[in-house]
């Protein structure tokens, strides 16, 4: 094995350059962050907390649209549209849902919430897709200038998310006070959290952290352009109408994949103000601000959608754009590309690596296992650039799990490094993917097409976190004093809910209750009477099984839906159930305690 261990020893120097160089290139970042936070801290101390522009409720409500671009996405849309729409604390919002013709089964998810809630609307392309993501967010926006025309106003936002984000509450909140002052504001983006068995999905879960509590902030206060992310971004109208008039009357760029990150890079060279917010605020710990969804969790799905980003924002922009952007972003056009090389320089780095384990311990090999260290021995500066490139990495993994621990806890962080040998595969499979679509596409002289991940969107549980408390719902409806709330908080009994309590001590009614958990829920209350109960419906639920979990089944639907209303709020457990009994799937209605009473016992006693 001498000719291999010569082999590795002669690579193992150009490697050792490689990774010194982009090791000092991370730690200046890391030393340049360290010098502001501990600046910040200080002027805090001297000045109190910076909070300007902090969202301020007073603020009028500017009118904001945000459009979502779908290509297959019946799987998440429904409830992304369902779900948002009830949480989100702004009433003076759109939303535009670019869909296909050639994709029936979204279209049709989205012209349900469109028929119930009227802030809602499709926009159709006018031919079938996939195109791009950016070319449908164009058809989008013609689709919102159409609305202006017919309805005589102007929206003065406009915010673009993805189909399957979990859009926080007072995410549009932020975007009109901000918007003061900033062309293009950006909304931190954070996966949720999983388990840290998901390596792939933790992969993710490390980077955004580090992107978007850390390297972003510090991008910006050293003069870079902000990249949109793609979700979560809201742009001034005036500042897209000087992106129209120089760009060919069109918004975003259909011709790449990453259309985000070059509508980022064309603001700032108008001249547009960008800012990303922060994700925590003084005042409130262990609060994250941001805009959260589940990425790829299995090796596949996060190749493709990182091929995506590569082919976009290393391969596509340097075709377009070159590296004409102003001397000031000459260094983070090269750390936005620097992958096409580090990717798979880093792949072989690790795998010199497990050689050389290997050969240090012997395991697995004959002959001296001191040989190839011998061979790495022979040169002066080879063994000084192998401990500072160590000592490197040490800091490297330190500073991201930093970042990681604040928002996914310590057992996350210490699996950093773990999840960063797996990313390293990821990114250099998706290198490679994006190179090889690349270079078919300028070959056969064809467009890049919109390369699809599969989404998927938080359960019911954990949507629970993310709604609206009933008492803000109770106040904002004007049903409850704020006060009076509170007061109703203290004095509730052990196990009771807040709404109980406040039905208890004769605040409010059963239907004002309900009436509160509908638009929390974004489910439907009315009332019911027994001549409403279809009867193939009635008999679609075991009696024991709809007794247990206080269930009035109510008609079926030819879309293959079982209505069913419940004084208690449904649980994924329990559609599940109702699925694996009926086959169907479930749509809820709220009814209150009382009503359930009545219906059941009019149904026990064999009375419809």
């Amino acid at each position: 094995m001498l000719w291999l261990d010569r082999l590795v020893a002669g690579v193992l120097g150009p490697l050792a350059v490689w990774v010194l160089l982009s090791g000092l290139d991370d730690l200046f970042l890391d030393l340049c962050y360290l010098y502001f936070r501990l600046a910040d801290r200080r002027r805090s101390k001297r000045h109190g907390p910076d909070v300007a522009g902090s969202p301020a409720d007073r603020l009028p409500q500017k009118k904001i649209a945000v459009m979502i671009p779908a290509w297959r996405e019946d799987g998440v849309i429904q409830n992304m549209l369902e779900h948002n729409v009830a949480a989100i604390q702004y009433s003076n919002h759109e939303v535009f849902v670019g869909v296909y013709p050639n994709d029936i089964r979204t279209l049709s998810r989205v012209i349900a919430c469109e028929r119930t809630h009227p802030r809602v609307h499709h926009v159709l392309c006018p031919y079938d897709g996939p195109t791009s993501k950016g070319d449908c967010l164009n058809w989008v926006y013609h689709g919102l200038l159409l609305h202006e025309e017919a309805a005589g106003s102007r929206f003065d936002i406009v915010a673009h998310h993805d189909a399957e984000d979990l859009i926080h509450p007072k995410s549009l909140g932020w975007m009109n006070s901000y918007s003061e002052r900033y062309d293009m504001v950006q909304v931190p983006v954070l996966p949720l959290p999983t388990s840290w068995r998901e390596l792939t999905h933790g992969v993710y879960c490390d980077e955004f952290a580090e992107s978007h509590l850390k390297e972003l902030h510090l991008r910006q206060r050293l003069g870079g352009f902000l990249p949109s992310c793609g979700v979560g971004t809201a742009y001034r109208r005036r500042a897209l109408d000087r992106l129209v008039w120089n760009n060919g009357n069109r918004v975003f760029e259909p011709g790449n994949l990453t259309e985000d990150y070059h509508i980022g890079l064309y603001l700032h060279r108008l001249g547009c103000s960008q800012i990303l917010l922060p994700a925590r605020r003084p005042g409130a710990p262990g609060v994250l601000e941001a805009t959260r969804e589940y990425f790829p969790r299995r090796f596949r799905g996060a190749v493709r959608q990182r091929a995506r980003w590569i082919a976009g924002i290393a391969l596509q922009s340097w075709q377009q754009i070159g590296w004409n952007a102003g001397p000031g972003q000459l260094y983070w056009l090269w750390r936005d590309r620097k992958g096409l090389i580090g990717n798979p320089l880093t792949i072989l780095a690790n795998l010199t690596f497990l050689y050389g384990a290997a050969r240090w311990t012997g395991a697995g090999w004959t002959g001296e296992p001191w040989r190839l260290a011998t061979l790495i021995g022979e040169s002066w500066f080879l063994p000084a650039i192998l401990l500072v490139n160590t000592a490197l990495i040490v800091v490297r993994q330190s500073a991201r799990a930093a970042c990681v621990w604040p928002v996914y806890g310590w057992r996350h962080a210490l699996l950093t490094p773990l999840r960063s040998l797996w990313g390293n595969l990821i990114n250099f499979a998706a290198t490679m993917r994006a190179l090889a679509l690349f270079a078919g596409a300028v070959f056969q002289r064809q467009p890049l097409r919109w390369l699809k991940t599969e989404h998927c969107y938080p359960t019911q549980q954990m949507l629970m976190a993310h709604k609206r408390r009933l008492g803000e719902v109770l106040a904002e409806l004007q049903l409850v004093a704020a006060e009076r709330i509170e007061e109703a908080v203290r004095s509730l009994q052990p196990g009771e809910r807040l709404g109980e309590g406040l039905v208890r001590q004769g605040t409010l009614s059963e239907g004002d209750v309900y009436t509160a958990l509908g638009v929390q829920q974004n489910l439907p209350f009315e009332p019911l009477r027994a001549e409403r109960l279809a009867v193939d419906a009635l008999g679609s639920l075991p009696v024991p099984f709809a007794r247990q979990r206080q269930l009035i089944p109510i008609r079926l639907t030819e879309a293959g839906h079982l209505w069913v209303a419940s004084c208690e709020l449904p649980t994924d457990q329990v559609s599940d159930e109702i699925t694996r009994l009926t086959r169907l799937k479930p749509r809820f209605q709220l009814i209150t305690p009382s009503n359930y009473r009545e219906l059941r016992e009019q149904l026990d006693r064999g009375e419809r």
